[in-house]
């Protein structure tokens, strides 16, 4: 299989799905076609449905770098969708919008992707932050794409950010969680042990038919050959920039140290898939109010004290980076919680779901006050 892991190590690239909605009502429109008309070809890209759309920075030496060009496609779109009278907001889920009222776009891609999967396509009205980080050597990419596998749910804990869906209150922190598992090749993905391994089972797959290529596999974490990158898909989509940003940082950090584990010729931890899987049923459901299973020590811990002691251990490879100033956005998350806790908090002054949306899109769009 051609690939690109040649590096640079460690640049980065940060993907946001955002909601199109109507700029007064706040309900997703299905305005993608429009939005595309003023811009040129790949600036935005659209997504399976035509309320959503895709916001991608060109890969960026430091999460610096890459805030600067995310923070301008944000305002780019949102001046884009204002001159249509619509705006732009994020987050995992939409709180009370419903699926059957979203048209899929019309795309070769997503129309085989609805033929294929029914039900399970259509009602996929979800948003997600992926974050791609260069690495240079495609046993070293499969070793940190097994390696992230334990940092998964915490990273979903710290991102949890749906907690509504179908205007009910789920009692979930990251509803778009258990949404998204509904698809086949999601979640915790198996252990590829080196590059061959992963060859063999990739054109196995594709040879069977299951699938066109390595693209429909949609775990949480995963090797993306073409781009030279591996790719973390963990996490709700941010309300606030520098929330995305935050994750950003402390993602590229992750690589780094563990780019560094196989330098050194170390071999990872082997923990039992069920558990991993467990973990991150945990930060769905609790987001950063609970506890995780610590796989070393086979313990609970608090999901909050796990963060912070990772953040902790991770922050000097930020700064080896340039990216440590935008871990300033994890330390927020853990002193004035996630954006599920912060949803919830609009939500419980009036019960009003139109003005958890509001809150959503005036955050999105920078104001400090939200």
């Amino acid at each position: 299989m051609e690939h690109h892991f040649t590096g640079p190590s460690y640049t980065i690239g940060i993907e946001e799905e955002l909601m199109i909605v109507d700029a007064d009502s706040y309900e997703l429109v299905n305005a993608i076609e429009s939005l595309l008309e003023d811009v040129p070809e790949g600036e935005i890209k659209p997504e399976l449905m035509e309320s959503v759309l895709e916001i991608a920075t060109r890969p960026a030496a430091t999460t610096a770098e890459a805030g600067r060009q995310l923070r301008a496609l944000r305002d780019r779109v949102r001046d884009l969708a204002a001159a249509k009278g619509l705006a732009i907001g994020s987050a995992g889920t939409h709180p009370f919008a419903m699926w059957e009222d979203q048209r899929i776009a019309a795309r070769t891609r997503y129309r085989e992707l609805v033929s294929a999967l029914r039900f399970v396509a259509r009602q996929e009205l979800i948003f997600g932050l992926h974050v791609h980080v260069a690495v240079d050597d495609p046993d070293k990419a499969i070793h940190v794409a097994d390696g992230m596998r334990v940092h998964l749910p915490v990273l979903l804990a710290l991102s949890a950010n749906s907690p509504y869906w179908r205007a009910d209150a789920t009692g979930l922190a990251s509803t778009r969680m258990p949404i998204f598992r509904q698809f086949p090749r999601v979640g915790v993905p198996p252990s590829y042990r080196d590059w061959a391994h992963y060859e063999r089972e990739i054109e196995f797959m594709i040879s069977s038919g299951v699938m066109e290529d390595y693209t429909y596999l949609w775990y949480d974490v995963r090797p993306h050959p073409r781009f030279g990158t591996v790719e973390i898909r963990a996490c709700d989509a941010q309300t606030r920039v520098e929330h995305t940003l935050g994750l950003a940082a402390l993602i590229q950090a992750m690589v780094k140290e563990l780019c560094e584990h196989f330098d050194s010729g170390a071999h990872l931890g082997e923990y039992p898939w069920q558990m991993l899987d467990e973990n991150r049923w945990l930060a769905a459901r609790h987001g950063l109010d609970g506890e995780l299973v610590d796989l070393p020590s086979n313990e609970r811990v608090a999901t909050k004290a796990l963060a912070r002691r990772l953040l902790d251990r991770l922050r000097e490879h930020a700064q080896d980076l340039g990216s440590a100033e935008e871990l300033t956005g994890v330390e927020d998350l853990l002193a004035r919680g996630n954006g599920a806790a912060r949803q919830r908090l609009v939500y419980e002054a009036n019960h009003d779901l139109r003005e958890v949306m509001s809150h959503i899109v005036t955050a999105t769009a920078g104001d400090p006050e939200h």
